[in-house]
């Protein structure tokens, strides 16, 4: 990922929030045709050292599980994608002093690297199913829970997935949010967001915190 240094967020709780805020990431590896990507909501066991490890599972349907499989020591990468803008040249106040300004996107993203156990026990993906869940419903007033399902049908349905562990070997954030620009800018972006983009919260705190605007 190319990394300009006022962009880089090496904080690890940090890196992996986004990882929790954001569970659906994108997951690639690569196959005898070339590259696979699949969606799949993940888990963090943010204990594990050194930089914590991602559970999932797939469709048993899914060929990619296979390709995982069949290539153990094959590294891949999984993209979790955080809060993201477009950010008009209109909100910077360089744009009314030199107009030497052109549009740009903010965004905060993790890469995650590492290596992949294929799991087909089913006790273990009973386990991940329960835990997935819980992750999401745990906040509703009456959260769903695995058990509410006849066991028989969860049995069936567990038959249909394969587990995956992935063991981080490497672990990379970046914040692009309007720090490369001189703070009258960050100040526009901020403020811009916030009268044209209602839907863009997430952004604007993240503008305000790592452009120093927090105070002002």
């Amino acid at each position: 990922m190319y990394q300009p240094p006022h962009f880089q967020e090496t904080r690890q709780d940090v890196l992996h929030g986004l990882i929790r805020a954001h569970p659906l990431g994108l997951l690639i590896s690569n196959g005898a045709e070339g590259p696979v990507a699949n969606a799949i909501p993940f888990l963090l066991d943010a204990d594990v050292p050194p930089n914590g490890r991602l559970r999932a599972h797939l469709a048993r349907a899914n060929p990619q599980w296979r390709l995982l499989a069949d290539s153990p020591a094959s590294p891949v990468l999984v993209v979790f994608q955080g809060t993201d803008a477009y950010v008009t040249p209109s909100w910077y106040e360089t744009k009314r002093e030199t107009g030497k300004v052109v549009p740009t996107w903010n965004y905060a993203i993790v890469q995650v690297r590492g290596i992949v156990t294929v799991i087909e026990d089913q006790d273990w993906l009973a386990q991940q199913i329960s835990d997935l869940t819980v992750s999401q419903e745990g906040a509703r007033e009456a959260p769903w829970a695995v058990t509410d399902a006849p066991t028989t049908f969860i049995q069936s349905q567990i038959k249909g997935i394969v587990g995956l562990e992935i063991e981080i070997t490497d672990i990379q954030g970046k914040w692009k949010v309007s720090q490369n620009r001189p703070i009258a800018d960050r100040s526009g972006v901020a403020e811009g967001l916030e009268s044209e983009s209602p839907n863009s919260p997430d952004m604007v705190r993240l503008v305000r915190s790592y452009g120093g605007l927090d105070s002002k």
